[in-house]
């Protein structure tokens, strides 16, 4: 399986790190593909190392201005021209989502998923990694939306939360 995650390209605590390093551990050794955005800092990198060094395949989908933070050691790197691109070729190479801890690009890329989705446009698993409640008040979000009727789908439908790694990728292998 092709797993997209979206995460933080910025240096985290380690009660995220540890997250997404178990996360990726799990992604490689159980013969899965990484499909993220090709970066080599940050939470970006400990996923990609994670996975790398559990057996796991890298296809990274950079920006030409990001070029320069993009992992050379990747199996696969593809280089856009804008991130309105690089997003939709992450939507194109992957079979899952994961959205982990992250700040405004990720919750970019998190909403432009639910929102294909919710029209349609693809059928694919999206899991928030919910690492120590960090998307605790997005989840509220998204259940007001839902009970108030601006959600055309049930939200179990649109999204599953997952508290830890291993949850998260059960929830994708079902």
């Amino acid at each position: 399986m092709n797993i997209c995650v979206f995460c933080s390209a910025a240096e985290l605590a380690d009660v995220y790190t540890e997250s997404a390093r178990e996360f990726a551990e799990l992604i490689g050794s159980r013969g899965h593909s990484l499909v993220w955005g090709g970066s080599d800092v940050g939470l970006m990198k400990v996923v990609a190392d994670g996975v790398h060094s559990h057996g796991g395949r890298l296809v990274g989908i950079s920006v030409e201005f990001l070029q320069g933070a993009a992992r050379a050691e990747a199996d696969e790197m593809i280089v856009t021209a804008t991130l309105a691109e690089r997003k939709a070729q992450l939507l194109e190479r992957a079979d899952a989502f994961v959205i982990m801890v992250g700040g405004t690009g990720t919750l970019d890329e998190a909403t432009e998923i639910l929102e294909l989705k919710k029209h349609g446009l693809h059928a694919k698993p999206v899991v928030l990694l919910n690492t120590a409640g960090f998307y605790d008040g997005l989840r509220q979000q998204l259940e007001r939306m839902e009970a108030e009727g601006f959600l055309p789908l049930p939200l179990s439908e649109l999204v599953a939360f997952a508290d830890d790694a291993a949850s998260a990728l059960r929830l994708l292998e079902a």
